[in-house]
């Protein structure tokens, strides 16, 4: 019988989008503490030292070609551990009524095309044990005005997470969504705008705001316990509804 526990000897990676900031930033330097090699694929440079950046833009559809070329030279072809982190993400203010199609098609393309370009890129290299965790939000099984491109891209993503759980069945491979609520992130100020972070922050039971480090340990927890396969995971602090 096939164990499902990761081969120690065996190398393990954390692949990360996004991880030049924010929630990405601090998913890296948790993973980096705990010996895995990290690489960021983001078109910014994440600084920490230790972290391997692969700089493009995910939202170009041509950006998945580079990888392979960087994946076929780091990798030649052998199987470790991976934990596959989609984290990249924009947030647009919108709504339906005027939403601009070509904007949400580059919004997809970089939240849910690219992460299913990835999983077919990098699932080859992955054995058993590995992991792929999604970044959703609470908003990926609700919704709140002037958020739609947002809302649409992140009921997709958990959608993509629990298709990849039942597609990967027999692979020793895992995976969750991870919904965080109000996070302490600058994506966060920049859309709320003229609206104080304390504000914000009163919408939760606990009246403070998430810390990128508490998703990061939430990330990594996720990616250790194939007992989550196939969960989508809220984490945001008992939000309130208005």
């Amino acid at each position: 019988m096939k164990s499902s526990m990761p081969d120690n000897k065996k190398k393990s990676y954390a692949i990360i989008t996004g991880a030049s900031r924010g929630i990405g930033f601090y998913t890296a330097k948790l993973f980096l503490k705990k010996a895995y090699s990290v690489i960021n694929i983001s078109r910014s440079e994440c600084l920490l030292p230790g972290v391997l950046n692969w700089l493009v833009d995910l939202s170009d559809s041509k950006s998945i070609d580079e990888i392979k070329i960087k994946l076929s030279k780091k990798m030649k072809n052998e199987k470790n551990i991976f934990c596959l982190v989609h984290n990249a993400m924009r947030l647009w203010r919108d709504d339906v009524s005027s939403l601009d199609v070509n904007e949400l098609r580059h919004l997809l393309e970089l939240g849910l095309i690219a992460p299913i370009r990835l999983n077919q890129l990098f699932l080859p290299c992955m054995a058993e044990g590995s992991s792929v965790i999604y970044i959703g939000s609470t908003l990926s099984e609700k919704a709140i005005p002037n958020t739609a491109s947002y809302v649409i891209q992140k009921h997709a993503v958990a959608g993509l997470m629990r298709s990849s759980c039942q597609d990967w069945v027999g692979s020793g491979i895992h995976t969750a969504c991870i919904c965080p609520g109000f996070t302490d992130t600058a994506m966060l100020q920049d859309h709320v705008g003229l609206i104080s972070l304390e504000k914000i922050a009163e919408r939760t039971a606990a009246k403070r705001l998430i810390t990128p480090k508490e998703v990061a340990r939430l990330i990594y927890f996720c990616a250790k316990n194939p007992i989550i396969n196939g969960s989508l995971i809220h984490a945001h602090l008992g939000q309130l509804e208005s």
